[in-house]
């Protein structure tokens, strides 16, 4: 699992998700902490006709204009505006977070539910291995058999169509196997020119009994839909107020300095250094602006605001329902899951006890081809129903582990 997470091509993009929530996260303290600062030069040259105004008459005149400047500017009051916006940004990031810990579970659970696939069908092909091995034995037993006159060619017959399809069973679960092995690889995007190498023993487990309220309570505390849901809420609510206060003036204390230079065709000015320093001059300005008309535009934000608002608390709601049916519907599978294991252990030992005894009774010719491959076909469906079962009951222990806090990757 920790393979497939850090190699994930859902997992880097949410992380860039993370990153942008960062950058959001920066930009909004830096709005609400710091003025805006801007530096402004240009110049131009005037080429034309003028007029003299002591003599009234046109004349060719050039000039050339320089011009600097430096100004400052800091929202006083913004309808909370800056704030609101930071506490946004800081709720994005936990939601980013929140989400690379959804994407993070569904590869964990995918990579289990494959990697139990891949459990299953070696264990089924070295069952179906085991049958055909022994089908084939068999049938050359009883071709000395036919030859010593103590079978009938219908029988040998009979064990050659029960080998083809001991054959045939083991060739389509190998398949299925690599098939299930292809599709573990992709999950961990493990590469293509290098072999999976998978390990098939299974470690010992135990049935853990588990309070389903208590799962239930924690999950919808710290489940990281939840969670995400709940923020987007918050979020929501906090642009609601964000534009409910826009109708309030907003303040605005801003500051400059600039300064100039020009020189005119056929006349004598001071050099730069001295109207540099000259013609500088410095403003301060306390604005207020204050909101009168504008086409019902204010008004229009915040009713959309509060539907958004509105619609994230239903989301969250139904989210939490939910994760509540998940969590009551794992515990449920999870206790059927076993109880079907254990029904499907006892009938699987019973059928393989049954098997072995079908097995001598065929050697002995107390019973027909037929009837030991009808016997065969029910230990081999025991066997099946009790490893699928397993693996069902293993998965649905984990998910409801998961829900009461045991993250995929620490089980």
């Amino acid at each position: 699992m920790i393979y497939a997470i850090s190699n994930s091509t859902k997992v880097r993009i949410q992380q860039a998700a993370i990153g942008d929530a960062q950058i959001d996260r920066r930009d909004a303290a830096l709005a609400l902490f710091t003025p805006q600062i801007n530096a402004q030069t240009y110049a131009y040259y005037n080429f034309g006709r003028s007029i003299d105004p002591q003599t009234n008459t046109y004349f060719n005149t050039t000039s050339f204009h320089n011009n600097y400047g430096v100004s400052a500017g800091l929202d006083l009051f913004d309808g909370f505006k800056a704030v609101n916006n930071y506490r946004i940004s800081k709720t994005g990031m936990q939601i980013a977070a929140s989400q690379e810990e959804q994407v993070e579970a569904d590869i964990c659970l995918a990579v289990m539910e494959a990697y139990y696939n891949v459990v299953y069908y070696k264990r089924l092909s070295d069952v179906y291995g085991e049958q055909a091995a022994v089908a084939e034995q068999a049938l050359a037993k009883a071709r000395r058999q036919e030859e010593l006159g103590q079978k009938g060619h219908a029988d040998v017959v009979q064990m050659e169509a029960d080998l083809a399809d001991r054959q045939y069973d083991l060739t389509n679960t190998y398949n299925m196997y690599e098939s299930q092995r292809m599709t573990l690889a992709d999950l961990m995007f493990w590469p293509v020119d290098e072999e999976l190498v998978i390990d098939t023993s299974m470690p010992l487990w135990q049935v853990e009994p588990v309070s389903t309220e208590a799962v239930v309570d924690f999950a919808l505390e710290h489940n990281p839909t939840v969670q995400i849901a709940s923020m987007q809420q918050l979020n929501a609510r906090r642009e609601l107020n964000t534009a409910k206060w826009q109708v309030l003036p907003t303040v605005g204390l801003y500051a400059g300095w600039s300064t100039s230079y020009y020189t005119y065709q056929g006349s004598q000015t001071a050099v730069f250094q001295d109207q540099f320093k000259n013609n500088s001059g410095e403003y301060v300005q306390l604005s207020i602006s204050i909101p009168i008309w504008n086409r019902l535009g204010k008004s229009s934000r915040i009713a959309k605001k509060r539907h958004a608002y509105e619609k994230a608390t239903a989301e969250l709601d139904q989210k939490r329902r939910d994760v509540e049916s998940e969590v009551r519907r794992a515990v449920q599978d999870r206790d059927g899951s076993a109880t079907a294991w254990q029904q499907a252990r006892r009938k699987a030992e019973v059928q393989a006890e049954a098997y072995q005894l079908n097995l001598k009774k065929l050697e002995q010719g107390l019973i027909s081809p037929l009837e030991f491959q009808t016997a065969n076909n029910n230990y081999l469906k025991a066997q099946a129903d009790e490893m699928n079962s397993l693996f069902k009951y293993l998965i649905k222990q984990a998910v409801v582990k998961y829900y009461n806090g045991i993250d995929y990757i620490e089980q």
